[in-house]
């Protein structure tokens, strides 16, 4: 390879890593809150943010209650629904922060690939879909199709894997880890993802 070559290559590389981050910095991104149960009183949930605020927000009959425990790769099949928060690569594809699977029934929640606040304050990308192919390492790559598009995304060895299921608002128990997306108002909760016995929802 020449030098000329070399460095058309790397251009080509950069600027396609800059594309990718400006795709991802132009979608809408979520902004959920992640805490752990002070209390439930009739509609609000009290909580402690990982920065140690008090905080509390609604609770409505509209709110989907999510019960999320640990899982691993074998729980991802083909056919499987996902949700992985991730970082883009330059070639496009995702390299997961974590995953969850839902349960059959919850198929469709949260449908799609957007922008996403991870908890430690940087932001990436959420994708919501369903699984095609699983190929390399045991099923470690997965294609992962939504309405309007499909990713290729990377699972490393050592990322968290959760199962999510149907849950009800008695598990909000105090010292409960959950993971809170306020609605459009601001005041109340759209969902709210609680750990199952200790568990910290890794979304």
């Amino acid at each position: 390879m020449t030098f000329k070559t070399a460095l058309s290559s790397t251009f080509g590389l950069l600027m396609l890593s800059a594309a990718v981050m400006a795709s991802a910095a132009d979608m809408p991104i979520v902004k959920p809150l992640r805490g752990t149960v002070d209390s439930v009183d009739g509609n609000s949930l009290t909580f402690t943010t990982r920065a140690g605020a008090h905080q509390t927000i609604g609770l409505t009959d509209k709110t989907g209650i999510r019960l999320v425990s640990k899982t691993d790769i074998s729980s991802i099949k083909s056919d499987s629904f996902i949700g992985s928060a991730a970082t883009p690569q330059p070639d496009g594809s995702l390299k997961a922060l974590e995953v969850t699977v839902f349960e059959a029934s919850l198929k469709g929640s949260g449908e799609g690939h957007y922008g996403w606040q991870n908890a430690d304050g940087s932001t990436g990308t959420m994708t919501n879909g369903t699984v095609g192919k699983l190929a390399n390492a045991n099923g470690r790559t997965l294609t992962v199709a939504y309405k309007g598009g499909e990713k290729q995304l990377m699972v490393p060895q050592d990322v968290p894997i959760a199962y999510v299921e149907m849950g009800k608002v008695d598990q909000l128990t105090k010292g409960a880890k959950v993971v809170v997306f306020p609605g459009e108002d601001g005041k109340t909760a759209r969902g709210v993802a609680v750990g199952k016995d200790g568990f910290q929802p890794p979304m």
